[in-house]
């Protein structure tokens, strides 16, 4: 059995609950219980707050984690990256009320700096030879400049909607932060066999986000002139039809160029045309 910390709440709660659905492994989703087993899959989830994930992992409480990046800098903990997700994306930065006039990151030197993560900021600091006074705040930091507690934050940004309503504007992105999957560095070799099929559906799934399976009939002598159009993973598959001279055509496209791609093969000929979601067709 595998037992994985997941956060309790919020976002990348969500996210990573949307992903094990998607892999096809049932959890209750209840954050009244702790530890919760997968109905179908050797899997524990044990719902944790985030900034307790990293630990969690480094002690062998949990044998993998999924966390946020930022915590995962900030933390610091001897753990693994095992995979990066690719979801809960946002940014570490620095912001400031907008009718400051603001000259470089040396503006900071000599101000305060209101935030949850210490240690990357200080990090972020020397880099720059920036003196300035952190203020270790837990909650909602970016009210500091509006009460006098600091003159600027450095906090999670995403759509950037909270500084706006704060009056405030990001005026440095620090680092990049998106999900991560951690894992202990001392699994055993039941643990990791249980790891890989994991770490296998997670790819599969993601390898299916915003692609399409596509089928359609056409004339037998428009196949050669439809595969040059088709951008398929591998060669689109050919099945002749009862019909004589026309076949069935399968194949994966990319749904940014979807519509652009199935007016081409109208051109062609192509007929009968369906679509799934291939997320729908995996495992």
């Amino acid at each position: 059995m595998l037992r994985i910390a997941v956060q309790s709440k919020g976002r990348l709660f969500d996210d990573t609950m949307n992903l094990l659905a998607e892999a096809d492994i049932k959890v209750s989703s209840s954050k009244r219980t702790l530890l919760v087993q997968a109905s179908n899959f050797p899997l524990e989830v044990l719902f944790l707050r985030d900034d307790d994930i990293p630990q969690s992992v480094a002690s062998g409480v949990a044998d993998i984690g999924i966390v946020g990046e930022n915590e995962y800098q900030e933390r610091g903990e001897n753990v693994q990256i095992l995979s990066r997700l690719g979801f809960s994306k946002c940014r570490l930065s620095l912001a400031i009320s907008k009718e400051v006039n603001y000259t470089g990151p040396q503006w900071f030197n000599g101000k305060r700096i209101a935030t949850s993560y210490p240690n990357i900021l200080s990090k972020y600091l020397r880099q720059n030879g920036i003196n300035a006074d952190i203020h270790v705040i837990t909650g909602s930091v970016e009210i500091s400049p509006g009460i006098g507690l600091a003159d600027g934050i450095f906090d999670l940004v995403s759509s950037g909607s909270t500084l706006v309503s704060n009056n405030l504007r990001e005026v440095e992105i620090v680092t990049h932060s998106e999900a991560l999957l951690v894992g202990n560095w001392n699994l055993d070799d039941e643990k990791h066999q249980i790891l890989n099929e994991m770490l296998f559906r997670f790819s599969a799934v993601r390898s299916a986000q915003d692609k399409k399976y596509v089928m359609m009939n056409a004339p037998k002598a428009s196949v050669p002139e439809i595969i040059k159009v088709l951008p398929g993973i591998k060669s689109p598959t050919v099945i002749p039809l009862a019909e004589d001279g026309w076949c069935s055509v399968h194949t994966v496209l990319d749904e940014k160029r979807f519509w652009s791609i199935i007016a081409k093969l109208k051109d062609l000929g192509a007929q009968g045309i369906l679509v799934t979601p291939i997320e729908k067709m995996i495992l």
